[in-house]
């Protein structure tokens, strides 16, 4: 368990980012994949339907004793809020309500931002816009761990450690690397989460409040489900970085896993995705691919090879975005 990774810094690469060239071939070669863009009509209903299910949860666990609450929050609710985050995701994308209803959009990630516990969806959104413009870019991407964890969580207890800390890091790290003005829909989004989580706590009490909170906490951590993190864009193979998984997880996760289709076309609703790749097939198939995201997890914890350095960046310049 003392073994150090190899790696001592990123790999910087001169080159721009694949995905806006490939969607300009594809599109070429298959332009009824445009068909494809626009939002998808079922996603607020799932979304609803997973809020009233956490709600109901909170009612359940408030007389269960603190051991139990702690164990659906892991193997139940967390789950859940995960799966709600990468709504968020989705709904980041305009395709809760469509690119015209930007602000119905925002405010239905508020909605699916409650059983989360923290306020969450308005920070994420202006963050994750630039993820995709500067995909590797260096002090724009906050999606790429510091220097300073390139650095420290360097073998696999440390690894071990960078996973449970993971949440954590996401909500610190942009603070650090590219800090922006607070907006006014990040104070909405605080505003209303804080009162959601009081309004529970005065007619439930602390435990459904800590149910979601810790579910949030530990699912976004060291779980199964939060392998997608390292599987996305941690660079496995030379050269490549960004994957595909297209195992079962995807039936919960909004198939986030079909990660090289959503670089490519963003705008396209994650349930929609299998059509890209069944479609582009040729595109797609060749190219390197996860199997298990639990693997993942095992394989980044272990091999001396991949840590929080093994990201490809480059520098991009504001001018270039789009």
């Amino acid at each position: 368990m003392g073994n150090r990774v190899t790696r001592g810094d990123f790999e910087w690469v001169y080159s721009e980012q694949p995905h806006s060239q490939r969607r300009q071939e594809i599109l070429v070669k298959h332009p009824e994949i445009k068909s494809l863009m626009g939002p998808d009509h079922k996603l607020k209903w799932i979304v609803l339907a997973m809020v009233i299910v956490q709600l109901v949860a909170c009612r359940l666990v408030r007389d269960l004793a603190w051991k139990w609450v702690l164990f659906w929050a892991y193997a139940f609710g967390g789950c859940v809020n995960h799966s709600l985050t990468l709504a968020i995701h989705d709904i980041s994308h305009n395709v809760a309500f469509g690119n015209c209803q930007t602000k119905w959009n925002r405010w239905f990630a508020v909605i699916a931002n409650l059983p989360i516990g923290v306020p969450y969806s308005a920070s994420f959104k202006k963050y994750h816009i630039d993820h995709h413009r500067y995909l590797g870019g260096d002090n724009l991407d906050v999606d790429i761990p510091t220097d300073f964890e390139g650095w420290f969580f360097c073998t696999p207890s440390r690894k071990v450690a960078w996973l449970i800390l993971q949440p954590f890091l996401y909500v610190l790290r942009p603070l650090y690397v590219n800090p922006k003005p607070i907006t006014r829909m990040e104070i909405c989004n605080a505003l209303v989460q804080f009162s959601a989580d009081l309004l529970l706590y005065y007619t439930c009490g602390l435990k459904p409040v800590v149910y979601l909170v810790a579910g949030s906490a530990f699912c976004l951590g060291f779980h199964p489900i939060s392998g997608h993190f390292i599987a996305e864009h941690y660079m496995f193979w030379k050269g490549h970085e960004t994957y595909s998984y297209y195992g079962c997880l995807n039936l919960i996760t909004f198939n986030v896993g079909y990660h090289m289709e959503h670089h490519d076309f963003p705008s396209i609703p994650g349930s929609k995705l299998p059509e890209v790749r069944q479609i582009a097939s040729e595109y797609y198939d060749c190219l390197p691919q996860h199997q298990s995201w639990a693997r993942v997890i095992w394989d980044f914890i272990f091999d001396e090879e991949i840590g929080p350095y093994s990201r490809i960046k480059r520098k991009c310049k504001l001018a270039n975005a789009g």
